[in-house]
């Protein structure tokens, strides 16, 4: 009896063969006809603001009324500011120089043959992701550049979001004259389409997830094919001695505080011996007027407890009429390991550089980690010795970001070091062939 299209094999296998078909024709593309289509999604997506946050305000009134969490609920806002955004990031996209069919470190060998490589499409991704809407933009155009065909398959709670905006995507690929099935979304929130899309290697050549710890747990075990995974995001900010105390509490407040919900938002403050007694009051007074809880280690709470600390909390909670008080708590070892996406941090006091570097190696997901100080010599062993996706140096974690680093859109952040890491953009989407010029050499 044959398989009806609507149940889960049939239809992820007719999404598949279009995907295939597609990605064929996106390959040979001109960079034109693909930079004439991320231009129009740009004006579609600004020209369709309105038509985009009705249906957004669908899916944010069946999460507020479901009970999900506030900073779940943040990451569902389709907001004329994120929209802007990802438009801004396809037209960044468009003005980029086209990699496909680059080829470099050609070299002349000693048989006449001249051998270099070329960069080429993937072929298919699937992209599984929960939560932010936005994403199916950032998928889809980084496909679009980059030569490839996808299959968006988003989380049900931002399911009304995703057809809007994978809509107008197909429209802008219509209207460049390129295949709609370049990008299709999974509309049917089945969780058995997940496990259809992932076993599907003659159609399907990478896997990306991007959302919880479990949802990438279950792909990576369960997928046929190769999978560029994101882990949890705790990232650290370790704030050195010596340092500018300014700086490292401007950096630390934006790292934590500038939005809870991101990946890349610091969970962990560690902090040198030498500038805990005067770094941790200051810090301390922001996250108290902020709401921030504060897990600290024994010597932290004892810095915090002090008379002194708490007259320069309480100072500064009068200085701008806050009522609001700290929040500590003694860290458990599991505190150490925690992406809270909260507002909540771990705080440790470490002996120095070298320590700091240890403990992020060890507890860290290998995300992004900063460090703040004066010091170049710890600043260059913090970039060498940290095994993170992102290593920064006074700057806050939360530049993180495909956007920030002028990939023009990320597909997400890579915590493998196989065949991407970091922030993935145009290049994570590519790989690489061997080409070979010759004037008819034979080989003895």
């Amino acid at each position: 009896m044959n398989t009806p299209v609507t149940a889960p094999a049939g239809l992820m296998h007719t999404l598949g063969a279009q995907a295939k078909a597609a990605s064929a024709l996106m390959a040979k593309a001109s960079a034109a006809r693909k930079s004439a289509a991320l231009t129009e999604l740009a004006r579609l997506l600004r020209a369709s603001t309105q038509a985009l946050q009705t249906e957004n305000a669908k899916d944010i009134e069946r999460a507020v009324a479901a009970g999900l969490a506030a900073p779940m609920v943040d990451r569902l806002r389709l907001t004329p500011k994120v929209i802007d955004t990802v438009a801004l990031g396809c037209e960044q996209l468009a003005a980029m120089p086209d990699i496909i069919g680059e080829i470099s470190g050609m070299k002349q060998q000693p048989s006449g043959i001249r051998v270099g490589q070329m960069r080429v499409p993937i072929g298919v991704f699937g992209m599984i992701f929960e939560s932010r809407p936005n994403v199916t933009i950032e998928a889809a155009s980084l496909s679009i550049k980059s030569g490839n065909a996808c299959i968006l398959r988003g989380g049900s709670e931002a399911i009304d979001s995703n057809k809007a905006l994978a809509a107008l995507v197909q429209q802008a690929l219509h209207t460049a004259g390129l295949p709609a099935q370049a990008v299709q979304l999974v509309e049917n929130t089945d969780r058995e389409l997940v496990s259809q899309l992932i076993a599907m290697p003659q159609f399907v050549d990478v896997v990306i997830p991007r959302g919880g710890k479990g949802l990438i747990e279950r792909i990576t075990r369960d997928a046929k094919v190769p999978v560029i995974k994101h882990l949890d995001g705790n990232c650290h900010t370790y704030v050195d001695d010596p340092c500018d105390l300014d700086m490292a509490v401007k950096v630390t407040d934006n790292a934590k505080t500038n939005k809870y919900s991101p990946c890349n938002a610091s969970e962990s403050l560690l902090v040198a011996r030498g500038v805990a007694a005067a770094f941790l009051p200051r810090i301390g007074a922001v996250f108290a007027a902020k709401g921030v809880e504060m897990r600290c280690c024994p010597q932290a709470l004892e810095i915090l407890q002090s008379k002194e600390a708490l007259a320069h909390i309480q100072a500064a909670q009068a200085a701008i009429n806050s009522e609001a008080s700290l929040q500590l708590a003694a860290a458990q070892e599991h505190d150490y390991f925690e992406e809270y996406l909260a507002p909540i941090i771990s705080v440790k006091v470490v002996a120095g550089v070298d320590e700091a570097i240890a403990h992020i190696n060890h507890y860290s997901s290998h995300h992004t980690d900063a460090i703040i100080t004066n010091h170049h010599g710890h600043a260059q062993a913090f970039l060498r010795e940290v095994d993170s996706g992102s290593v920064m140096v006074n700057a806050s974690t939360r530049f993180a970001d495909g956007f920030e680093y002028g990939l023009g859109a990320e597909i997400g952040i890579s915590t493998d070091k196989f065949h991407a890491r970091g922030p993935v953009g145009l290049e994570g989407l590519t790989s690489l062939k061997y080409v070979v010029l010759g004037q008819g050499e034979v080989r003895n």
